[in-house]
């Protein structure tokens, strides 16, 4: 066998996968409580005794992994405005697996530059005007950084005729910095693949080392990339698939249900003749990524009832139950349901969770009337047509086959209110958790990556 441990530091636990790239086998599965406090090598140390009681050679495999510990990427956009720039970033950012912490735009006065500050990014994406366009107002926001002497990177993903004028000022004030494609090159064209490259490399090249997660440098040398986005080139492979020989399934959407988010990844086919329906002024993308911050199964749990509670999502009755079910949950992270009573509740706010964070990243169809008439207006990714729906996270990967059923499958179908969900797709859990193990090896072993994603269809 031909073995490379492929591990992912959560914000709660860390997974660790032992992989044979020769056939794309799953050989074992660890997992430990992620030990920010001390060391992350520490979790990993103990999931790789686990690895080695069932294979020994675990300790001789060749090691990759992923990272969202200590708060995984943070992410501020800085725009022209808030409707074309700034939202364009944003997607950028999210499909970079980055959590987006501020949005700003129309320039950055001392204020703007106050409240960017007190957001924390690790990274701030710098975005605005097509390529040859208006130029001031990212020009005035570059010199506000470098007059900041701003310490964090940053990512120029803007106007490609002011980028080598923002290079010198930054480069002048000290600030770390890389330059990528304009996002927007032109009107109507979002162009992510190089930004989201650049994002990827500030996060290896100055956040991972800059959390001081870990006393050695081992852990720098393992993370190749913040886990959402590992996890979102696993959902392209699984979608895509390699070539003809080794195709994907099609139109696929995954909901990760977090402790302190709900993620939503989908690849999916976008029609031409429907893109000009969309309410949105940026384009649309096949692949996109959305964080829903409040919602999630421990830290949000209680903004996830509040929620579900606005949404008519809870039945009648229940509120109180669940809002004192959440406050627990957000008190005890490491909480896990002991009764038949508490793990319906764990049901109930799933089930919250991951209807709310699809309805958010599919939006919906609403009919309008204006001087041209009957117009069908579309917002967030359609994914009435999705093949296949994967379910991840603990919640679902630790509950009976028909409880997460039961989560997955009434977030779907027909509903009123023309949201955009699947209408009849496949439903599948990651029981065992191959999603991020199948990213991190899809670019160096693609065959191995293609076969261990695979398993979650067979």
């Amino acid at each position: 066998m031909s073995l490379v441990a492929c591990v992912d530091f959560g914000s709660t636990f860390t997974k660790a996968s032992l992989v044979d790239i020769e056939g794309g086998d799953l050989v074992a599965t660890a997992s430990s409580r992620t030990t920010v406090e001390t060391d992350v090598l520490d979790g990993w140390y103990s999931c790789l005794h686990q690895l080695s009681e069932v294979e020994p050679g675990a300790r001789r495999a060749r090691l990759l992994a992923c990272s969202s510990a200590g708060g995984g990427l943070r992410v501020a956009v800085v725009g022209n405005e808030e409707l074309v720039t700034a939202e364009a970033g944003r997607r950028v950012a999210l499909s970079s697996g980055g959590r987006v912490v501020h949005v700003a735009s129309g320039g950055l006065d001392q204020p703007a530059i106050s409240r960017l500050r007190e957001s924390g990014p690790d990274v701030v994406l710098l975005v605005g005007g097509t390529d040859g366009g208006n130029s001031e107002v990212i020009l005035g926001c570059a010199r506000a950084l470098a007059d900041a002497s701003w310490p964090t990177p940053v990512v120029v993903a803007g106007n490609a005729q002011a980028q080598q004028e923002i290079a010198g000022m930054l480069a002048g004030s000290g600030t770390p910095y890389v330059r990528s494609d304009n996002v927007v090159p032109q009107i109507g064209v979002l162009a992510p693949t190089s930004a989201r490259t650049a994002v990827r490399e500030m996060f290896l090249r100055h956040v991972i080392g800059g959390k001081h997660l870990s006393r050695g440098a081992e852990f720098e040398e393992m993370v190749k990339g913040a886990t959402p986005d590992v996890v979102l080139t696993a959902v392209e492979l699984l979608a895509r698939g390699l070539d003809e020989e080794r195709p994907g399934v099609g139109d696929v959407v995954v909901v990760d249900v977090g402790g302190a988010t709900t993620d939503v990844h989908s690849v999916v086919e976008i029609d031409p003749e429907d893109a000009g329906l969309a309410r949105q002024v940026v384009a649309r993308v096949p692949v996109s990524r959305t964080v829903e911050g409040d919602l999630g199964m421990r830290w949000s749990a209680g903004s996830t009832v509040a929620e579900g509670l606005a949404a008519g999502l809870v039945p009648t009755g229940r509120g109180a139950v669940l809002e004192s079910a959440a406050e627990l949950r957000r008190k005890a992270p490491g909480y896990l349901p002991d009764s038949a009573e508490s793990s319906g509740e764990e049901e109930e706010i799933a089930s919250v969770a991951v209807t709310l964070a699809l309805r958010r990243h599919a939006g919906r169809a609403q009919v309008r009337y204006g001087p041209d008439g009957r117009v069908v207006e579309r917002t967030g990714t359609d994914l009435r047509e999705v093949d296949l729906l994967v379910g991840s996270g603990g919640v679902l990967r630790e509950s009976r086959g028909e409880v997460s059923d039961r989560i997955l499958s009434a977030a779907v179908g027909e509903r009123e209110g023309g949201w955009q969900l699947p209408r009849h797709p496949r439903v599948v859990v990651d029981r065992d958790y191959v999603l991020a193990p199948a990213g991190l090896l899809a670019q160096e072993y693609p065959e191995a990556a293609h076969q261990l994603v695979s398993t979650l269809v067979r």
